[in-house]
């Protein structure tokens, strides 16, 4: 058996609030990246769907089965597997669009999910159905694209304020001050460090809510 031996970093006693401080820095820094990662992710999922209901849309109104129509689109985006195994096996469809829906991103198969079972239940024609779903769905999109440029603009201006304090830096060393040098060596500096970086990251942290709110919707 390997023995793991524990590793000991020794930090200089002046230099341990600055380290602490970016450590901090960069831990929340990752988390904000990792929320933007699944933002993206999410969106990709949300045009997959649009794209997949656009495609059901075209295959139904061209006369084929829905079986056959699930089946081209699940190839085409693995997720859809198990609603094209329900089908196929006599289960639940709009249950199983329930499931996928409940992915980042995927709720508006939930309005999939909702034609297809009035279709079942009324006999109203599947393909119209799908259709109308599809339409809904490049609406919203291009709505989401005007509130997506919108938010773009406070995003970049959140990043440019967060940006300002290291300008301000290179201007007080080229006077001939000595900023970085307070802000790392000196006690209240580290203060000033530690407040600045705070809310530098928190205004970031809140822009970002403020685009996750909205793209949640109502």
């Amino acid at each position: 058996m390997l023995g793991v031996a524990p590793v000991f970093v020794w930090v200089p006693p002046d230099a341990l609030a600055p380290a602490l401080i970016a450590a901090a820095a960069i831990g929340f820094g990752w988390l904000l990246w990792l929320r933007r990662r699944e933002r993206k992710a999410a969106d990709a999922t949300g045009r997959r769907v649009l794209e997949t209901c656009e495609y059901l849309a075209s295959e139904l109104a061209a006369g084929q089965p829905p079986g056959a129509a699930l089946a081209r689109a699940a190839a085409d985006w693995p997720e859809l597997d198990p609603v094209a195994e329900a089908f196929r096996v006599g289960s639940d469809v709009p249950a199983a669009l329930r499931t996928v829906a409940a992915r980042a991103g995927a709720a508006d198969l939930r309005l999939l999910a909702a034609a297809w079972h009035v279709a079942h239940r009324t006999g109203q024609g599947l393909a119209d159905a799908v259709d109308r779903v599809s339409r809904q769905l490049v609406e919203a999109r291009a709505t989401r694209r005007v509130v997506d440029g919108e938010l773009a603009s406070a995003r970049a201006t959140a990043r440019l304020v967060a940006l300002l304090p290291v300008a301000a830096l290179a201007m007080g060393s080229g006077v001939g001050g000595d900023p970085v040098g307070f802000l790392l060596r000196t006690p209240p500096g580290w203060l000033c460090l530690g407040a600045g970086l705070a809310f530098g990251l928190a205004g970031l942290w809140w822009i970002e809510s403020l685009a996750r709110a909205v793209d949640r919707g109502p």
